[in-house]
């Protein structure tokens, strides 16, 4: 069951340049997504889907309106307090991984637990966790290289999930995947938005992906175009 609201669009533009030559990528847009959900982004390039996903993610902020995270007006915060929420509430998954090379999965898994200060022996401890979380049992002293596709975007979403955040951002995260591994991890994402609780919001230009989210958000012209829910459609 999904719970209060996190995430809050209130009348959000954001617009680049000046003059004539400026561009509205969010025209407005009011939406809102509860603790819990597991929401699916769309869109075509242009639409402005990319650019509500950085706000979401304290990557950027509102030209005008108001972003609310946890009743938080994330949009006015500094860069340092931005910093602080993502590092404490926000954890990231990329198409394209972003692991480092040179290290174990273990290693990479621990990288936000070190920014946090968290002991090293803890730490391990934890990284072993959320590798288990993610079926890496008996990988977790791998490279990145020693690794598929699949097991190295399962160590991406183990790294996101270590800090148990309260929201995790997926961007395009089978987009390097082929059909087998793309729905090992969507059904992985699904259990773990089930057995953890964790509210997941995803951008993909796949609707075979988007089939997994219980919602789906579709943007044109930076405003939202459509935003359907399987479970109250059901009903």
């Amino acid at each position: 069951m999904s719970g209060s609201t996190l995430i809050a669009f209130d009348k959000v533009w954001k617009s680049y340049g000046q003059g004539e030559a400026r561009v509205h990528a969010l025209a407005g847009v009011d939406l809102a997504i509860r603790k819990g959900e597991f929401v699916a982004i769309m869109g075509p390039s242009g639409s402005g889907k990319s650019t509500a996903m950085n706000i979401i993610g304290c990557l950027d902020t509102p030209t005008a309106g108001t972003y609310s995270f946890e009743g938080i007006d994330a949009g006015r915060l500094d860069r340092n307090r931005r910093a602080m929420l993502r590092n404490l509430y926000v954890g990231f998954v990329f198409q394209g991984y972003n692991l480092l090379p040179r290290t174990t999965a273990a290693e990479n898994v621990e990288l936000p637990l070190i920014y946090r200060g968290v002991a090293a022996r803890q730490r391990r401890q934890l990284a072993m966790q959320a590798l288990a979380e993610v079926g890496l049992v008996g990988r977790e002293h791998h490279t990145p290289a020693e690794l598929s596709g699949g097991q190295q975007q399962r160590v991406a979403i183990a790294r996101a999930i270590v800090t148990r955040p309260t929201l995790l951002v997926a961007d395009e995260p089978t987009g390097n995947l082929d059909t087998a591994r793309t729905h090992e991890i969507m059904e992985l994402l699904t259990r773990l938005n089930a057995g953890l609780g964790l509210t997941i919001v995803m951008v993909t230009h796949e609707a075979d992906v988007a089939a997994y989210a219980e919602r789906t958000i579709r943007f044109l012209d930076g405003h939202v175009a459509s935003d359907s829910n399987k479970l109250e459609a059901a009903q």
